[in-house]
């Protein structure tokens, strides 16, 4: 059965307002997605629920009193946008390093008439700066996406992770390198993918050696 709009309204409860944002915001990846290849074309026709709802399940974990958000990696905006339309009280930092990217942020946020914030730099360039959640779907494995994490998070912050079916083998891999509190639920969209919740994160002491550098974008999770 085809999964859209109505379908997403269903799972999700959004406003009519989010709803129209949203609407908006697909019709601008169509296009743009022609000329700059932001996400998979064989993901499109599914984009609804492939791409939408699979951003807009990180939405009830996010604590209500949670005030900024980072999003790491956010490439063509998912799930930093469509989080920042479902939770307009948020203050919503995009970071992506690819300023095509970028461009198509800015365009889309202003059709959507949201209020993000747009870092177009790499991660590791950044000044460290404190959020109380941080989002990253598609972005680096688990030991990578957590040393960039790092630099964005307070005792308190907690970080909501999408990932995909070697989700296991990568959580093993990151408690070599980092002490945190970690938990997971079953992806409601990728039936082997999972989010990942990381509380209290800190860097495990190791003498031996240091957390591998991983290129960004080698997670196994399903292409954007």
């Amino acid at each position: 059965m085809p999964f859209g709009p109505n379908e997403f309204t269903a799972q999700t409860g959004v406003s009519r307002e989010t709803l129209a944002r949203l609407k908006a915001y697909a019709d601008m990846l169509g296009d743009w997605n022609e000329r700059h290849n932001l996400v998979a074309r064989s993901t499109l026709p599914d984009l609804w629920q492939r791409h939408f709802w699979d951003s807009a399940q990180l939405a009830p974990l996010i604590p209500d009193n949670a005030k900024a958000l980072a999003d790491l990696g956010s490439g063509a905006g998912f799930p930093g946008l469509v989080l920042a339309a479902m939770r307009p009280d948020l203050a919503v930092t995009l970071h992506e390093a690819t300023t095509k990217k970028c461009l198509f942020l800015r365009a889309a946020a202003e059709r959507m008439a949201l209020h993000v914030t747009i870092e177009n730099a790499r991660m590791e360039d950044l000044p460290r700066r404190a959020f109380d959640v941080v989002t990253a779907r598609a972005c680096a494995p688990l030991p990578q996406l957590l040393e960039y994490a790092h630099s964005f998070v307070s005792p308190n912050s907690v970080c909501l992770f999408l990932k995909g079916q070697n989700v296991g083998s990568e959580l093993t891999e990151a408690t070599k390198y980092w002490n945190m509190k970690v938990s997971q639920v079953p992806s409601q969209t990728d039936p082997s993918g999972a989010i990942v919740t990381v509380r209290e994160l800190g860097p495990r002491h190791v003498t031996s050696q240091k957390t591998p550098r991983v290129g960004r974008r080698q997670s196994k999770r399903r292409g954007r």
